[in-house]
C-alpha cells in the first residue's frame, strides 16, 4: 500500500428476497447511509430450522463508511423481512482515491 492510510470505506454484504432488495437499497441511499448499492440476483443454499433450503435472493453490495456502519446495519434490520438477515461488513483496504472520496461525500449527513 506504499504508506497509504487504510480506507475508511466499508462494504456491507446483505442478502434479501429479490422483491425487497431494491427497496432496501433505495432506503439506504436516500438516508445517505450508503453511497451506492449494487444488486445482483443469486441462488442461496443453506440450512434453516433443520432443513435444507435453496432460494432465489438478491445480494446487496452496499458501499458506506466506517462511521456509518452501525447506523446502516440498524436501518437494514428495521426494514428487512428476514428473522436473521445476513449482514457482513468488509474493510476496503485500498481503492481508486476519487471513488473512495465520493463514497465519503455521499454519506455525509
Amino acid at each position: 500500500m506504499d504508506g497509504e492510510e487504510v480506507s475508511q470505506v466499508r462494504v456491507i454484504l446483505v442478502t434479501a428476497s429479490r422483491r425487497e432488495g431494491p427497496g432496501i437499497a433505495r432506503h439506504l441511499v436516500e438516508k445517505r447511509l450508503a453511497a451506492c448499492v449494487n444488486i445482483t440476483e443469486i441462488s442461496s443454499c443453506y440450512r434453516w430450522e433443520g432443513r435444507y433450503c435453496e432460494e432465489p435472493e438478491a445480494l446487496l453490495v452496499i458501499k458506506t463508511t466506517d462511521e456509518k456502519v452501525r447506523e446502516t446495519l440498524a436501518a437494514i434490520r428495521d426494514v428487512h423481512s428476514y428473522e436473521l438477515p445476513e449482514m457482513i461488513v468488509l474493510p476496503v483496504i485500498s481503492g481508486y482515491p476519487p471513488y473512495l472520496a465520493w463514497v465519503k461525500e455521499e454519506t455525509l449527513s
